[in-house]
């Protein structure tokens, strides 16, 4: 059993880390390409640079809101 549950740690950290803002407006942006490939007519290359500007987007706001977060509290 206690190899089941190191198995489970790590893929918590592995995809969780740090942040967990990220991986979870990750998952929504897969989430929604998955809701646009299903009910839209857009080509799956549309679909995609979408998901990607998408998972860039998430990384990138949560970067700013980080050393945001970080020089307020230095104050």
């Amino acid at each position: 059993m206690k190899y089941v549950v190191a198995f489970g740690r790590f893929w918590w950290d592995f995809i969780i880390g740090e942040d967990w803002k990220i991986a979870a407006g990750v998952a929504l942006v897969l989430c929604g390409g998955a809701l646009l490939v299903a009910y839209t007519g857009l080509s799956d290359t549309a679909i995609a640079l979408l998901a990607g500007a998408g998972i860039m987007a998430v990384v990138t706001l949560s970067i700013i809101g980080g050393a945001v977060s970080a020089v307020r509290s230095r104050t």
